[in-house]
């Protein structure tokens, strides 16, 4: 359920149709952008990270409507980790600052095509990935090269409800939205 209703361009919901996987960015995608380290007395270190729970909500219904959903990031999180084992991700790779060879592998398990894959980002290391996939999406405040790459740009920036409004865009296209609301709400 959106804040408000979003009219999707066509041209992004023809795209969506076909999408069998949704994969994304983490920093600056499902989280706003920033790093946030904590140090203590000890010189010892903990990453603390923001996620939104209506991304969290929409990611775990796409699960549950069919769609396959996972990450790639250059960081390596514990907090990453835990977010996407309780939004049952089933694709979660880690400290790849080049995404690309993760992503081919994720389609082969996938048994998938590039055209089969919606993919969210915000920034450089993103653009080989957004370059093949079926529905190249960037949040609304992804970088100028990454905008320009996309099929589709997000109403909201990166950590606010941006995958949840790809999500929402998927289930619409593939005419399966209302019958995912009440798996939503059950």
């Amino acid at each position: 359920m959106a804040i408000r209703e979003i009219k999707y361009p066509a041209k992004a919901m023809r795209r969506a149709k076909s999408i069998r996987v949704l994969l994304m960015d983490v920093d600056g995608t499902l989280t706003p952008s920033v790093v946030c380290l904590q140090t203590f007395p000890d010189n010892s270190v903990a990453e603390m990270k923001v996620f939104d729970p209506h991304d969290g909500a929409g990611i775990k219904l796409a699960g549950i409507m069919g769609i396959r959903t996972g990450l790639i990031t250059g960081r390596d999180s514990p907090a990453t980790t835990r977010r996407a084992r309780e939004m049952g991700m089933e694709f979660v790779i880690q400290g790849q600052p080049k995404k690309l060879e993760s992503y081919k592998a994720i389609l082969i398990r996938a048994g998938v095509t590039d055209e089969e894959v919606a993919y969210i980002g915000d920034d450089l290391p993103d653009l080989p990935i957004l370059g093949r996939v079926g529905l190249a999406v960037a949040v609304a405040d992804a970088v100028v090269e990454v905008k320009r790459a996309a099929h589709y740009i997000t109403t909201v920036a990166g950590g606010k409800g941006a995958a949840r409004e790809v999500v929402e865009l998927i289930l619409k296209a593939q005419g399966k939205w209302k019958k995912a609301i009440p798996q939503a709400i059950a």
